[in-house]
């Protein structure tokens, strides 16, 4: 049989006693004492012992009862009670102590979660995008305003209900980052996206819906904006001129009589209308070449010949080449070797005019989205005198350029799921361009050869 705890604490007590109590007895019941005296001073004797062991149980007993309604009341989410704390000294005081700052601690910590919630609860309740969060059998358990707003229905009438009977099932399969859709609320295109979290042990997904049309518009309406101030700068460049020297050759045609070198002006009249034809054919050329890249061709491509067959194009500077480790990447070669030639050439046209050199390497590097192929292009000229028009179609700063290199090679770039960025180089002149493309599982590596010309 296995007592409590306390009153294992209560038979210790009378233990330890019992020598006492049992001497005392043989002294008092063998000694010359009367019956009187002897039956007095045994049942004080039993009653102090039995009281101070009592005694002993209750100061064991009652602190642990007072922890225990503490920590109970922990459980059940009552932080506010507090036990009553001795000296500091005592090691009772201290275990009280403790409990009542884990318990000042869980509530300050609640409280904060539940202003947390309610934030979460408001900023939900007044964003525009419809948030939509389902439970593991694919049923509603919780939605904003915004969703309200999306299905044209009361939350009352939704919750509960499977993403299937909603039209949201395959929304959830995590495979779709934009949707062109009517919901009662609303049509066009939506941006979505899904992700997991888990809410009592039990996985949940999380479904935000945002609309897109009305920003696809204004960058729409942005993008025709700029081609058409493009468009007409261009024109009214060819346009105006043509229509004033035009206007002066009808003129010395209606002259009657006709000047002495009316041949010579007409025929220098109208070679500036036809270079300022040929010059505004060259831009609309260009402008169509911009517009209709077509899109890239994949195929597995060894890097190392793609960039010497691209070196080997310019002939009036000897590139030189920092070898890199043999990747090989999936990627339309053409126009890889397209962008590339665009590059160098940038690079010796910037060079030449300091007889400076161009070196061309490539090599692997990781960024947070994976590993990548790093094409580096570097010349020693007088670097970008302003880096921030770099990639504006038809801006450009040489005499006679198009204004669309940059812009196709950035273009290619991002077709290829890659990025291109200009910067002068630090600490020492010229500029270097960077091109990173993403590597997939084809790619092996070898050891760096060292240099080639």
């Amino acid at each position: 049989m296995k007592f409590a705890h306390e009153r294992r604490i209560q038979f210790a007590a009378l233990a330890a006693g019992l020598p006492a109590v049992v001497t005392s007895m043989w002294i008092l019941w063998t000694g010359d004492y009367s019956s009187k005296v002897q039956w007095t001073l045994t049942s004080l004797i039993m009653i102090c012992w039995l009281a101070f062991a009592n005694s002993v149980r209750e100061m064991v007993a009652s602190p642990m009862r007072t922890v225990a309604n503490l920590l109970e009341a922990i459980r059940e989410g009552d932080y506010s009670i507090r036990g009553r704390t001795s000296s500091v000294d005592d090691a009772l005081g201290e275990v009280l102590g403790q409990v009542n700052a884990m318990g000042a601690t869980l509530q300050q910590q609640r409280l904060g979660a539940l202003e947390a919630t309610a934030l979460l609860r408001k900023v939900m309740e007044e964003i525009s995008v419809a948030i939509f969060a389902f439970d593991a059998d694919n049923k509603l358990r919780l939605v904003n305003r915004g969703g309200e707003a999306l299905l044209g229905r009361p939350m009352e009438r939704l919750l509960g209900e499977t993403a299937e009977a909603l039209g949201l099932e395959d929304c959830l399969r995590g495979d779709l980052r934009t949707l062109t859709r009517s919901f009662p609320g609303g049509s066009g295109r939506w941006g979505v996206g899904c992700s997991t979290f888990r809410e009592g042990g039990v996985p949940h997904q999380l479904l935000v819906l945002t609309d897109l049309t009305r920003p696809l518009r204004e960058e729409e309406l942005q993008a025709w904006q700029r081609i058409v101030r493009v468009l007409g700068h261009e024109l009214n460049n060819s346009l105006a001129p043509i229509k004033s020297i035009a206007g002066s050759l009808g003129n010395i045609l209606e002259r009657d009589p006709l000047p002495d070198d009316w041949k010579e002006d007409m025929q220098h009249g109208l070679n500036i209308i036809g270079s300022r034809a040929e010059s505004l054919q060259r831009f609309l050329s260009a402008y169509t070449r911009l517009a209709k890249l077509p899109s890239p061709t994949l195929s597995l491509t060894s890097v190392s010949p793609l960039i010497r067959r691209a070196a080997a194009m310019e002939l009036r500077m000897k590139i030189e080449i920092l070898e890199g480790p043999e990747i090989t990447i999936e990627a339309d070669s053409d126009q890889l070797e397209q962008l590339l030639i665009n590059l160098i050439k940038n690079a010796v046209e910037a060079a030449q005019s300091s007889s400076a050199a161009v070196r061309v390497g490539w090599g692997r590097t990781a960024v947070l989205a994976g590993p990548r192929l790093e094409i580096w292009v570097e010349d020693e000229g007088p670097g970008l005198a302003n880096t921030n028009n770099l990639f504006v179609p038809f801006f450009t700063t040489k005499p006679g350029g198009s204004g669309i290199g940059l812009v196709l090679c950035r273009q290619i770039a991002e077709a290829h799921g890659g990025t291109l960025e200009l910067k002068n180089n630090s600490g020492k002149p010229g500029c270097t361009a960077r091109l990173l493309l993403p590597i997939g599982t084809h790619d092996f590596l070898a050891a760096p050869s060292g240099l080639a010309v």
